[in-house]
């Protein structure tokens, strides 16, 4: 769902990159709320295993893929604002380095991929979570119609937007239709991911899971024939091994270095959905070379190393350590703003 340049028109890109940039103001200040000593160590890995699976094509239809977009899943990990942080961070850096997604469209990108699909998914999980049965099971299977529906939202984002500023001629039936078509399916493979990443954390960390928290049923005690909430005892003393971010952080991390520099030579290498409908409806009539495209990263692969394996193995990898470096540092810069707003002095 990468928009290259010359899909939108400049007027539309301007006004998508008025709005993403609004929105992350907005998210930044909503972090401080959501970056506590549980939230923020797990951030900015999270924005390095979404760049990692992001590589991790899989094949949908008949000569079409479709990747991971992340939105839901970062959403449940650490929150919707700070998920909308973590997708903006992955897409900034694929933009840039690897010439995945246009520079002047990375408004759009933002809006559509960061924006929509967290918005929507958080919405669906947090309504989902109110009336199913208050378990990990149900965090899971909330997470998996999240992330299902947060695909053919964004194929719906990206046809609306097409529809006020696309550059080509073709027909908006046709392209909604292909668009919500390709990503309905491609967002069964977003829900599978995202159920079965939240469902490992939670297994090992269930405190570390945003949007399972609150969730814990209180005990009942019968009084006179009646149920009523037993007294709050406060929270039980959490063991120091549990309190310990540093084994789940270095097992994320090198499970982001292995799906990139490695697993990632098995991926599919038939064209994404928008991809696969841009060429067959002739949206890309006008797309334009990437700003970037003479970057020693573009297109996954690094320059003047021969080996096909190799060159993209270095360059996820590499991709996966800029994205953990770039993700903690803008998280920790936010959590700094949170403890000083919220120090005695202040």
């Amino acid at each position: 769902m990468h928009v290259p340049d010359g899909f939108i028109n400049a007027p539309t890109s301007a006004a998508t990159g008025a709005l993403a940039a609004g929105a992350l103001a907005v998210s930044l200040k909503g972090a401080r709320r959501e970056l506590d000593e549980r939230t923020a160590p797990l951030a900015g890995l999270v924005a390095a295993f979404i760049f990692a699976v992001q590589m991790l094509n899989f094949p949908v239809a008949a000569g079409t893929s479709g990747h991971l977009l992340g939105g839901a899943l970062a959403a449940i990990l650490v929150g919707p604002f700070t998920g909308v942080l973590c997708v903006s961070v992955v897409l900034l850096m694929q933009g840039i380095l690897f010439a995945d997604g246009g520079l002047t469209a990375l408004g759009v990108n933002i809006t559509d991929m960061a924006i929509v699909t967290t918005v929507v998914a958080y919405a669906v999980f947090r309504g989902l979570v109110k009336v199913l049965p208050r378990t990990r099971r149900s965090v899971t299977v909330a997470s998996f119609l999240a992330a299902l529906l947060s695909v053919p939202a964004a194929a719906v984002a990206f046809t609306l937007i097409y529809a006020v500023g696309g550059t080509t001629d073709v027909s908006i039936g046709k392209v909604a239709t292909a668009m919500i078509g390709v990503h309905v399916l491609i967002g069964l493979g977003e829900a599978v991911i995202t159920a079965l990443t939240v469902g490992a954390v939670i297994a090992v960390r269930p405190d570390l899971v945003y949007g399972a928290r609150g969730l814990q049923q209180r005990l009942k005690l019968r009084v006179g024939g009646e149920l009523v909430d037993a007294p709050a005892t406060g929270p039980a003393p959490v063991p120091a091994a549990a309190r310990s971010h540093r084994r789940l952080w270095i097992t994320g991390l090198v499970t982001s270095l292995v799906l990139a520099g490695f697993v990632s030579f098995y991926a599919s290498a038939s064209p994404d959905g928008l991809e696969k409908v841009a060429a067959d409806h002739g949206i890309d009539g006008k797309a334009r070379q990437h700003a970037s495209a003479d970057s020693p990263l573009a297109d996954y692969g690094v320059k003047d190393v021969d080996d096909t394996r190799l060159s993209g193995g270095l360059a996820g990898v590499i991709g996966v350590g800029v994205t953990v470096a770039a993700g903690s540092a803008v998280f920790w810069a936010v959590r700094r703003r949170r403890a000083e707003s919220t120090s005695p002095a202040a």
